[in-house]
């Protein structure tokens, strides 16, 4: 998985100004990295709507925001991201952590969220890559950098 330092020296490098997240525990890993990023915003959401409401208002406001989640809140947050991406069309970029895939594609897990993730994505429209655990950086930057020019909305899906 991408580091701390590494995801921000990504996330600068792309021009992210923003990262609106409610981190996993996988993600979270990124925290004291861009909680000390002097040219990073870190806003810590109370539930995944309000990150995409968060994201939304920044985005209309000039700022470049990401939002960082993990699938189960994804899930809850479907009617804010219809109104946000759907409606709305802003080109709002996510990764998502997709929590307990690896232990379900070996039959260790009866998680369902590595089960519904993908369908979910599919009929939600949201085009995505899954990055699996051992993706490098450069990996990771070239799938954002994608992801933010195609200008519409995207998401990077981290196999936790």
């Amino acid at each position: 998985m991408v580091s701390g330092p590494e995801i921000t020296a990504i996330l600068r490098r792309c021009g992210i100004t923003h990262v609106v997240w409610i981190p996993d525990s996988e993600l979270g890993t990124w925290d004291a990295a861009l909680s000390s990023a002097p040219d990073l915003r870190l806003i810590r959401a109370t539930r995944e709507g309000e990150a995409i409401a968060i994201a939304a208002g920044l985005f209309l406001g000039g700022a470049k925001p990401l939002v960082v989640v993990q699938c189960t809140g994804f899930f809850e947050a479907g009617d804010a991201f219809r109104n946000v991406v759907h409606d709305l069309k802003l080109p709002l970029v996510f990764v998502i952590g997709l929590r307990g895939y690896h232990a379900h594609r070996g039959g260790r897990s009866s998680d369902t969220c590595p089960k519904f993730t993908e369908p979910i994505l599919n009929a939600w429209g949201l085009p995505h890559t899954i990055l699996e655990r051992d993706s490098t950086a450069e990996l990771f930057e070239q799938q954002l950098r994608q992801c933010l020019n195609r200008r519409a909305a995207g998401a990077l899906v981290l196999a936790e």
